[in-house]
């Protein structure tokens, strides 16, 4: 795994984008897993601020590591954010936007988006596998919307999986574990000192706190695994 950490924002920001952007560069077509939160948010504002043809947005194609079962004008919508606050302001063909259909049956929206992923991604051994998965961190150490009171659902065999949020009773749809270590590579991007005891016991304790914490049980197959750091979520770390 490769550590990095930015005194702000607009630093990680910036160092992502360069990341993705290399790797956007290299391929006819790039798949992308987003993620919600206010992470992802800010570095959506970013994007759109970028000067025109910067990213080759027609290459990319957006889909989503979970999706809470609202409709999507609903502001709790994971791709409403992501539309108000890039779709809207970048030329995404329509047709290369996958959203997870919150405001389906989320059983059968499971279904549906699993068999989706599996048509429209490259697989890596029959598993769908994204070129750029985002992920971020709750302070209970959830992923996706993979809770540590539901971790057994991380190694479900379906591509995707219905999850509740342990306080609310929320449901969601989700990418299972599986899907989640097949992507070629995978970005933690993670802000917060609310975060940073649970990061601390995922880099340093990985054995004991994959027992807990979906969030340590990212492990990508490829090797290619980066956490991207503010001050905050990584005050506690040992060696910075």
């Amino acid at each position: 795994m490769e550590i990095q950490i930015f005194k702000t924002k607009d630093d990680l920001n910036h160092t992502f984008t360069e990341q993705i952007k290399e790797i956007i560069s290299e391929k006819e077509r790039v798949t992308v897993a987003l993620s919600g939160g206010s992470t992802p948010k800010s570095l959506f504002d970013y994007w759109a601020q970028l000067p025109k043809g910067e990213i080759d947005w027609k290459k990319v194609r957006f889909f989503w590591g979970d999706e809470r079962c609202v409709p999507p004008s609903d502001d709790e919508s994971n791709y409403k954010m992501t539309k108000e606050h890039l779709f809207d302001l970048v030329p995404v063909p329509n047709e290369n936007i996958f959203r997870i259909h919150g405001e389906n049956d989320p059983g059968s929206e499971a279904v549906r988006y699993g068999k989706l992923l599996t048509g429209e991604l490259e697989t890596t051994n029959g598993v769908p596998s994204f070129d750029i998965l985002m992920l971020g961190m709750g302070d209970d150490g959830h992923t996706a919307s993979i809770f540590p009171h539901e971790i057994t659902l991380w190694d479900s065999p379906e591509n995707c999986v219905t999850a509740t949020h342990p306080v609310s009773g929320q449901r969601r749809v989700s990418l299972s574990g599986k899907v989640i270590n097949a992507a070629k590579n995978v970005f933690f991007l993670v802000t917060g000192e609310n975060k940073a005891d649970k990061v601390k016991e995922i880099i340093e304790q990985p054995d004991q706190a994959g027992k807990k914490y979906p969030a340590a049980l990212v492990q990508p197959d490829s090797g290619n695994l980066y956490w991207f750091l503010d001050h905050g979520a990584s005050k506690s770390l040992r060696n910075k």
